[in-house]
């Protein structure tokens, strides 16, 4: 790319900003030009306003600490000279649908990491790795919107990044009934043990939403684009439970599943190591080169040693074996505010403008 495109980030100043402008950092393709967050923080320069707020393990970018932070409700001053926003915003989800085709109607793509628009129907969730074809539905968006360019895409939920790139990968096998545990981040919270302290030593056996979306949005993203919407897949049937664990970032699922046909532990195994979708394809900045990773070890995969993998953009699963009810069960391990957050919505960012979407004003 001989020029980089220039990014805008609403609700920079949270946690999941934040882990946007860490990974912008340096981006081959993608410069952070713009800031914006809530009326209070407006008109403070990024470092002031963040001041010591500032989560991410490595320093906050010199190239933002100077930047102005914009109010975000001033869509058009926001919306000018960015050639597409990452959305980060916290706000109640009508507030969210509606600023985010607020921004889409001034000409500028929106790639969300919110949970407003992922039942939208003419709006894409996607995990570029497995369904990258429903960016398709742009187009018939963009006849909704009267837009040209304008547009909303968005990431599905953290929590269900470290089983449901296995159902893609074992497709051909019939994933049928699936019983899943989450054991999630405290980071999915947008918090740090400094801001939570009494989450140590400490389980929480509830997080509002979280089960809906762990059974529900699997079964978009792996469903199928067909005259302009999404047909859900008809299987697996999900069941789920989410608990909040004292961890700070990766999302942990014990998972048993039952299939149509009989795969072998080799045949699934084997599957999960070959799985790729159009980011290995395209090379794309932020793909992993390898997506799903198999760890042989009987206890792995671990938070301390695997969720960085691939740069966090990877999943790791490990502990696949027959089951006394299920046909298998296993365990897989996603980074929630890499993989799960910001960096899916990179992700998908970058297999936009590989595919054209997105482009410079």
């Amino acid at each position: 790319m001989d020029q980089k495109l220039k990014v805008g980030i609403l609700g920079a100043t949270g946690m999941v900003g934040q882990r946007f402008i860490s990974l912008l950092e340096n981006h081959p393709w993608f410069e952070v030009v713009k800031v914006a967050a809530s009326e209070r923080s407006a008109g403070k320069t990024y470092e002031d306003a963040v001041g010591g707020r500032w989560k991410m393990d490595t320093p906050m970018p010199e190239a933002v600490k100077k930047l102005v932070v914009f109010n975000v409700n001033e869509v058009e001053k926001v919306a000018a000279d960015v050639d597409f926003v990452f959305s980060a915003v916290d706000m109640t989800k009508d507030e969210i649908r509606a600023i985010e085709e607020a921004y889409a109607k001034t000409e500028t793509p929106v790639v969300s990491n919110n949970s407003a628009h992922r039942w939208t129907v003419d709006v894409p969730m996607v995990v570029p790795e497995i369904n990258a074809d429903h960016f398709e539905l742009i187009n018939d968006q963009k006849k909704r919107l009267g837009t040209t360019r304008g547009f909303i895409a968005v990431k599905p939920n953290c929590s269900i990044q470290s089983y449901t790139p296995c159902l893609a990968a074992w497709e051909e096998f019939g994933p049928k009934e699936v019983v899943a545990t989450t054991y999630q981040a405290i980071s999915g919270a947008g918090k740090t043990f400094k801001d939570w302290p009494e989450m140590v030593e400490n389980i929480i056996p509830y997080i509002g939403g979280e089960e809906e979306k762990s059974e529900q949005e699997p079964l978009r993203v792996l469903g199928t684009y067909e005259n302009g919407e999404i047909k859900l897949a008809s299987s697996p049937k999900i069941t789920c439970q989410c608990l909040r664990v004292p961890v700070l970032n990766g999302h942990t699922a014990a998972v048993f599943i039952n299939f149509e046909k009989k795969p072998t532990k080799e045949q699934l195994i084997e599957k999960l190591r070959e799985f790729k979708g159009f980011p290995q394809e395209a090379k794309l900045p932020s793909a992993p080169k390898q997506f799903i990773q198999y760890l042989e070890e009987d206890n792995r995969p671990q938070v301390k040693l695997d969720v960085d993998y691939e740069n966090g953009m990877g999943v790791s699963i490990g502990r696949l074996r027959e089951d006394s009810m299920f046909d298998f069960k296993f365990v897989g391990l996603s980074h929630n505010t890499v993989r799960g957050a910001a960096g899916g919505a990179v992700l998908c960012a970058e297999a936009l403008t590989a595919k054209g979407y997105i482009q410079a004003k």
